[in-house]
């Protein structure tokens, strides 16, 4: 048995459903996602390069350290590599994720001054840029056209041989945090391609619902959504649930068992570990911490992880949605009612909300955009919070996709994020930001200064902007997009031209109890994981109309007969077991975490009778504003604008007001809805 449950399902696919497979194939084959046999060794052969680099670097370290020639010269070190390359799904122009692992007596800081100064006499070596300060120290690349993320790990080994493995949990013995951290990666993925029944179906189906989570807008780890390894453990957890079933049947009830879920129940693919080293694993009985993750998805390998703690109500109110909404789509294609290209259709997020926050993230050179980009991006998520927490404010969706402005200046560089805003229902409502977006910005600003990476002209401005004021911001390209995919209909009966043609599904009147076996209904399965059908409202969203049995199809409302099914009693086997489980006190991972909070539904219509002022600006620099005896209505409408001078770079600090603001653009907003 994989995984911590019986399967639901050990069923062998269909006719249909291998047919469907192929077509899933040829439709992710449409979007360039598999690359030629020659893209393919070249990046064995950049990795070559990369692993002798390590090995020759290695040696001369060690000879610089009094190691004779000869052990020098057998010492080893290796790179291992990780993420998508390693799980077999990356893309064309994808990064390659590596791990350069060493010997005892090579460390961390050899890494980032010897090794960084041997890439850079490398001719293939561009845009290379060393962060040591990461939570995971990371080397950030481009060798010969293909992008590298290189991580370090030092082992307590005299030597790295060939052969050397990463699965062996004494090698975490006597490391540091870091350490154990960038060998985590490695480790996780080796575990989940060993969970997981069987791989190409696997990878095919987590290639599918990779690129579905891009173009959904809901691949982001960064800023609250689910990175790479958190979808392929939902995928892998699909894989043991219904082991022997074919890639597109996967990728619906991947829909079917995620739109389901009861968080925060934790996702799991084994049993823990025990905790035999000492490391802070995931465990919500001793972490308080740990009880307020709202989408668990833990790890494989010891020591245990939530990969997904960035999740926010927002972001995870979010992916709700698009998870009932593939389900509906996935049900339509199965049915031969839809194509697989309906599934990848982008989604119309500026068609959903009427109000948005632009953030704009400045710079006055490449280098330095690159740098600042970065660290907004990566705060962006504390706006986020505090905007959540508004008592006015039901949502705050942060589309992943950054811009490039259509108004930046020819030396200036920039990069926008847009928010979009959905308010509580209620009537006349004076809503109030500034200390939200203050806190933000300080955030951002603190940061830069202590990690000396501020720079002259770096600028950070939030502004509320209407729908139809996107034009400002937007070329109409991406607007005019949006809107063709907002107007079109949900499902067409005429296929796109040059698109895939779906094989109509054949009637099985004799073998009902088959098919319905294959095509669980989704109060099955919500008794199987003993939740309720989620409650999942978005702004200006088109209705789905879906109760607790949840219609075939979208547009026609038409709704799949519930049938009785021999799956039953399989499903009651299923969850009694959990409950016995639970009951008899063993650490079932699938088993309920206690609920400290309710977060309940909001309402997606909007305040009626209201309107938002812009955020207005005002350079203060060098000026002093006396709040004392200023109206808080004028106060809340200011726009500090403090500039970085030679008296601030020490401290990077400006005194406003008796307010302590960063050196950057301080942004007040006051949103009043009347």
């Amino acid at each position: 048995m994989l995984g911590v449950t019986s399967p639901i399902n050990t069923a062998s696919p269909k006719p249909i459903e291998i047919q469907r497979t192929k077509e899933l194939e040829e439709s992710l084959k449409q979007y360039g996602l598999f690359e030629t046999d020659d893209e393919l060794t070249h990046r064995m052969e950049v990795l070559g390069k990369i692993n002798q680099l390590v090995k020759d670097w290695i040696k001369e370290v060690s000879l610089r350290k009094n190691l004779p020639l000869n052990v020098a010269e057998s010492i080893g070190g290796k790179i291992f590599t990780f993420g998508s390359y390693r799980l077999g799904v990356h893309t064309k122009g994808a990064d390659i994720d590596t791990l350069c692992v060493a010997p005892r007596h090579i460390y961390r800081s050899d890494f980032f001054t010897s090794f960084v100064e041997l890439l850079k006499e490398q001719p293939e070596v561009q845009d290379l840029r060393a962060v040591e300060e990461a939570y995971v120290p990371v080397i950030k690349m481009k060798f010969d056209g293909i992008e590298l993320d290189m991580l370090f790990a030092r082992l307590e080994l005299k030597a790295i041989p060939e052969d050397q493995t990463l699965r062996d949990v004494n090698l975490l013995k006597n490391l540091d945090p870091r350490c154990v951290r960038s060998l985590n990666g490695c480790r996780v993925t080796d575990e989940i391609l060993n969970l997981v029944p069987c791989i190409e179906s696997f990878r095919l189906s987590l290639r599918a619902i990779k690129l579905w989570a891009k173009r959904h807008g809901v691949y982001s780890n960064v800023l609250g959504y689910l990175g790479g390894v958190s979808w392929a453990m939902l995928v892998a957890r699909t894989c043991q649930l219904y082991p022997n079933a074919a890639a597109a049947t996967l990728v619906q009830k991947f829909f079917l068992v995620f739109s389901q879920w009861p968080w925060p129940n934790p996702v799991l693919l084994k049993q823990p570990e025990e905790n035999k080293l000492g490391f802070v694993v995931w465990d919500p009985r001793i972490n308080v911490a740990d009880r307020f993750h709202l989408m668990p998805i833990i790890t494989p390998a010891y020591p245990q992880q939530n990969s997904t703690f960035n999740v926010s109500s927002s972001t995870k109110e979010v992916m709700q949605d698009e998870f009932k909404q593939g389900l509906a789509i996935t049900d339509d294609i199965m049915f031969g009612k839809a194509e697989w290209t309906k599934l990848f259709e982008p989604s119309n997020f500026f068609l959903k909300y009427r109000h948005f926050i632009v953030l704009q993230a400045t710079a006055s050179s490449k280098d330095h955009h690159l740098e600042w980009h970065g660290l907004v991006e990566s705060k962006i998520r504390i706006l986020i919070n505090n905007l959540e927490k508004h008592p006015s404010i039901a949502l705050a969706h942060i589309n992943p996709e950054s811009h490039c402005s259509s108004e930046s200046e020819a030396d200036t560089f920039q990069s926008l994020w847009f928010i979009g805003l959905q308010f509580a229902k209620t009537e006349n409502l004076n809503v109030d930001l500034t200390s939200d977006i203050q806190s933000f910005t300080d955030t951002v600003m603190r940061q830069a200064t202590q990690i000396n990476l501020y720079k002259p002209g770096m600028k950070i401005e939030a502004k509320h902007v209407k729908r139809k004021e996107l034009s400002r911001y937007l070329p109409s390209s991406i607007l005019v997009k949006q809107k063709k995919a907002h107007n079109m209909p949900l499902f067409s009966n005429t296929p796109p031209e040059n698109s895939l043609k779906t094989t109509p599904i054949p009637e099985f009147n004799e073998d009902s109890n088959n098919t319905s076996q294959q095509n669980q209904s989704v109060s099955d399965l919500a008794h199987t994981l003993d939740t309720k059908t989620p409650s999942v409202k978005m702004h200006n969203r088109s209705s789905m109309g879906v109760p607790d049995f949840v219609s075939s199809s979208v547009t026609s409302g038409l709704k799949r007969s519930l049938e009785s099914s021999d799956l039953n009693s399989e499903i009651k086997r299923f969850h009694c077991e959990n409950l016995n489980n639970i009951t008899a006190g063993n650490n079932c991972q699938d088993s309920c975490v206690p609920f400290l909070e309710k977060y309940t539904s909001k309402p997606e219509e909007s305040p009626k009778n209201f309107q938002i002022s812009g955020l207005e600006t005002k350079s203060v620099a060098g000026s002093n504003l006396n709040t004392s005896t200023q109206s808080r209505e004028n106060f809340v409408k200011e726009f500090a604008d403090t500039s970085m001078d030679s008296s601030n770079v020490n401290n990077g600090l400006n005194e406003v007001g008796g307010t302590t603001l960063h050196c950057l653009t301080v942004v007040f907003s006051s949103l009043k809805i009347y």
